[in-house]
């Protein structure tokens, strides 16, 4: 059964521009909503509506009428504390305070690998892995699942939150582990849209990969079964990679590039991702 509202924040991004066309699918109506002018065409169902994750005010106008909010929007790399603090730990918190108020069931939320990012890639952490944030950024993923934990433990709304890994096209050796695919992305948000109790839940957004490094067993509950799998890039990526340094922290941790810059300096500088947003 089709839910009647759902709201996605960051709807202009990279990747909600993927997530648009099959979360429209999923309701009556669906609003999407980001700072920009616009999206480009509506599909069925959709509007856009400009509004700022810094005012409690405007979230709740989006919000009012809502089942669920799938929150993708945010400043998306490591900057300064203060760059980051509107965007990314008040807009986290008005949102949940905001669908608290409108009576929104759950909150997906778009969290990150980050939040954990310090951790060892061969440890295979799972979802109760203690937050070990590697950047500001990640400090904010991890403000924020402890947040969705605590609205969902004081106040009944419930959260999914997505550790996402690296959904991009895979151009590098540590992308064969931590590679998400849009297809699997959709799947992902799919089911935290659709599984009918989740109360507080983590997840790892990664693809089936046969290098992945962290273990969704006890988020297995949510039906996701990714189906796609980097190693078909294994041979072209691996022929083109010299020997790592794993004393380095951009190849020791979860985190890659952003286990090893400075605090407040960008992380996606060091990286090649390619922007191949979808347009309408």
């Amino acid at each position: 059964m089709k839910l009647k509202k759902i709201v996605l924040t960051g709807a202009a991004g990279r990747l909600g521009s993927y997530l648009r066309e099959p979360i429209s699918k999923m309701a009556e109506a669906m609003v999407s909503t980001d700072l920009a002018d616009g999206v480009g065409n509506l599909y069925p169902g959709e509007s856009y509506v400009r509004a700022d994750l810094t005012s409690l005010k405007e979230m709740e106008d989006v919000l009012e009428g809502a089942d669920m909010v799938v929150h993708f929007g945010a400043y998306g790399d490591e900057a300064p504390f203060e760059t980051l603090l509107g965007p990314n730990f008040i807009g986290a918190y008005n949102v949940w305070e905001a669908a608290y108020r409108k009576g929104v069931r759950r909150v997906v939320y778009a969290s990150s690998i980050h939040a954990v990012g310090m951790h060892s890639r061969t440890a295979f952490v799972g979802t109760d892995a203690p937050h070990r944030p590697d950047t500001f950024y990640g400090l904010a993923k991890c403000f924020a699942e402890d947040l969705a934990s605590l609205y969902w433990d004081k106040r009944g709304v419930e959260s999914v939150c997505l550790r996402i890994l690296s959904c991009a096209q895979v151009t590098n050796a540590r992308a064969l582990g931590t590679w998400l695919s849009y297809d699997d992305l959709i799947q992902l948000v799919e089911r935290s849209i659709s599984t009918p109790v989740t109360g507080f839940t983590v997840v790892y957004g990664v693809s089936a990969n046969d290098r992945v490094p962290v273990d969704n067993a006890k988020a297995s509950f949510l039906g996701y079964r990714p189906k796609d799998n980097a190693e078909q890039f294994a041979g072209e990526i691996l022929a083109e990679t010299p020997a790592l340094d794993h004393s380095d922290p951009k190849h020791r941790c979860l985190g890659g590039p952003f286990a090893a810059v400075e605090l407040g300096n960008s992380g996606l500088a060091t990286m090649n991702i390619v922007d191949d947003s979808k347009k309408t």
